[in-house]
C-alpha cells in the first residue's frame, strides 16, 4: 500500500510540477489513528495531492507500552515510508505521539524528516494529575514516583517521561527514556541524537496555557519546573543553553518555531480545524 501511495504521489508531482511532502501523523496516548482523521482530511483538502500516513500502531491500551519499544517499532514503519519518499517527509505528533515522533527523529538516521511538528507534547516531561488520571485515576502525582521510578514502572510509557521535580536523583537513576532522549544523561547515542535533530529543516513546538493536561504546559516547548516547581522557560533551560540536542542551533539558524496558542484544551488540539489551518498547514512544505 505504501508503494502504491508513493507511486501516485510521484506521478502527481510530475503532472503538476509541485507537491507537498508526505505527512506522517502520530496519535496520542489511549487513542488511535481515528483521532487524527480531522488533521488528515484537512491536510488533504487544503494541500491536494499530499500523501498522509496515519499511524495505527500502539493504539488504546497498547499506547502504554514502553516508549523505546514504540519508537523502535513505529520507527521501522516510518523508515520504510521515508525510503519511498527520498525528497523527505513531514512528521506531526500529538501528545505522547510527539515524544514517540521525536524519538524516531533522533534515533533513525535513515529517516529524512523535513519538518517535525510537536503538537502539545510533554517534551520536557510530565508532572501533573490531569495527565496522570487519564490512565491511572487512582494514583497521586506526589507519590506515583514510587511506582514509575522502578523496574516495573519503566515498562509503562508514562513512567518513561514522568519527570518529578522533587525526586530528580530517582528520575535520573531509573527513567530509561526521557533523560537519554534529551541528552540529560549521556550515552553512546548522544552525539547521533543531536546530529539527527540538526538535520531538521524546521522544528515547530506548539502548546498553550489552557491545555489543562500537559503539566506544566510549557513542557510542550521544553520549558519545565525547577526544584521549587517554578517554570523555567525553554531558553533558560540547560538543554537549550548547552545545546544538548541542537535546540539552540536550530533557534539561531531560524529553524525553531515556538508557538503559544491560548484557548485550546488538550483534547481539542487535534480536533480543531482552526489549529490545523493556522498552526500546522503553514509549516508543511
Amino acid at each position: 500500500m505504501n508503494l502504491v501511495k508513493a507511486l501516485l504521489f510521484n506521478l502527481l508531482s510530475l503532472s503538476i510540477g509541485f507537491a507537498y511532502k508526505p505527512v506522517v501523523l502520530m496519535h496520542g496516548i489511549m487513542t488511535g489513528s481515528g483521532s487524527m482523521e480531522i488533521i488528515k482530511h484537512r491536510i488533504e483538502e487544503k494541500h491536494p495531492g499530499t500523501v498522509v500516513y496515519n499511524v495505527n500502531r500502539f493504539e488504546s491500551w497498547s499506547s502504554l507500552e514502553s516508549m523505546w519499544h514504540q519508537v523502535l517499532e513505529i520507527g521501522l514503519d516510518v523508515a520504510n515510508i521515508s525510503a519511498s519518499h527520498p525528497e523527505g517527509i513531514n512528521l506531526i505528533g500529538y501528545s505522547q505521539g510527539g515524544l514517540v515522533a521525536r524519538g524516531i527523529v533522533e534515533t533513525f538516521s535513515n529517516v529524512s524528516v523535513s519538518t517535525f511538528i510537536s503538537l502539545s507534547s510533554p517534551q520536557a516531561g510530565q508532572y501533573g494529575a490531569g495527565f496522570l488520571h487519564l490512565v491511572f485515576p487512582g494514583l497521586v502525582k506526589e507519590t506515583v514516583y514510587e511506582l514509575f521510578y522502578s523496574k516495573v514502572g519503566q515498562h509503562t510509557s508514562v513512567g518513561n517521561y514522568w519527570n518529578d521535580p522533587y525526586h530528580q536523583p530517582l528520575y535520573e537513576t531509573y527513567c530509561m527514556f526521557l533523560p537519554y532522549l534529551n541528552n540529560h544523561k549521556q550515552s553512546k547515542k548522544s552525539e547521533e541524537f543531536k546530529a539527527n535533530m540538526l538535520r531538521l529543516k524546521r522544528l515547530v513546538l506548539i502548546g498553550g496555557p489552557d491545555d489543562d493536561v500537559i503539566t506544566p504546559w510549557q513542557s510542550s516547548q521544553f520549558g519545565y519546573y525547577n526544584a521549587n516547581e517554578t517554570v523555567i522557560e525553554l531558553r533558560n533551560q540547560e538543554i537549550y543553553k548547552d545545546d544538548k540536542i541542537g535546540l539552540k542551533s536550530l533557534d539561531e539558524s531560524g529553524r525553531l518555531h515556538v508557538l503559544s496558542v491560548p484557548g485550546v484544551n488538550h483534547f481539542n488540539w487535534h480536533m480543531n480545524v482552526s489549529v490545523v489551518d493556522d498552526y500546522l498547514l503553514p509549516y508543511l512544505d
